[in-house]
């Protein structure tokens, strides 16, 4: 039997349920082939949701930014928060309105928010961070300075409770409509790297690392992401 995160009140799907997944592998696919989310608190009575870029280390989620953000700053005591991902896959074109719609893939992800304060998990995270994305790229740079650490704030998230939610059936007319002389169809939709454009004041002879082999144009970004976090995270 697979791993599963509980299903509560909070992350249980209620409309379309069979869309549901609360598997590991399920939820884990689309955190993994995804870098950037949405994640949703409150401060003082007012709702927020920042986009920013992320990654998942087993069951915690990591993002960092600027040590004066106010949303950072806000979960330093811990704060409960709710990350999301979706990749919409393709725009769905019906015989009515009612039934138009779009295929995609998203992650509710519940858990409490913390500042990263030890100096050495803060360094190994953001470490983690580079080389989860660009495999075996932090070796390679120059090293942070205190003040760019010190600047640098970073959050910490075990994932409670969690679900997935998937569409995957392209057209859906109700039966009778099949036979109407309308135009229906899927049309897919990718994000697509483009061609790499080099730094124009990179030193001749640097090489382009063998890291980035899998960032070529004209691959899907989710794809590549899911490449490079099994490179990174072997099972």
């Amino acid at each position: 039997m697979p791993d599963i995160y509980p299903i509560t009140p909070r992350n249980r799907v209620k409309r379309l349920h069979e869309r549901g997944r609360y598997d590991h592998e399920s939820v884990h696919a689309i955190l993994d082939s995804a870098m950037l989310c949405h994640i949703a608190y409150v401060i003082d009575g007012q709702p927020y949701c920042t986009p920013t870029v992320f990654w998942r280390e087993e069951d915690h989620l990591y993002w960092h930014g600027s040590s004066a953000s106010r949303m950072l700053r806000s979960q330093k005591p811990g704060l409960p928060v709710c990350l999301t991902v979706t990749h919409m896959d393709s725009l769905v074109l019906a015989r009515c309105g009612f039934n138009h719609s779009v295929d995609y893939r998203s992650v509710m992800a519940y858990g409490t928010a913390a500042i990263v304060d030890d100096a050495e998990e803060k360094a190994r995270a953001l470490s983690a961070m580079i080389n989860r994305f660009y495999p075996d790229r932090d070796a390679t740079l120059r090293p942070s300075t205190a003040q760019e650490l010190k600047a640098t704030m970073l959050v910490g998230m075990k994932i409670e409770d969690a679900s997935a939610k998937i569409r995957a059936k392209g057209v859906g007319d109700e039966e009778e409509d099949y036979a109407l002389p309308i135009y229906a169809a899927r049309i897919p939709v990718y994000q697509v790297l483009g061609a790499t454009e080099p730094c124009p004041r990179l030193i001749p002879g640097v090489e382009r690392p063998e890291g980035l082999a899998g960032f070529t144009e004209g691959r899907r970004l989710d794809e590549v992401m899911s490449e490079t976090a099994k490179l990174v995270y072997p099972d």
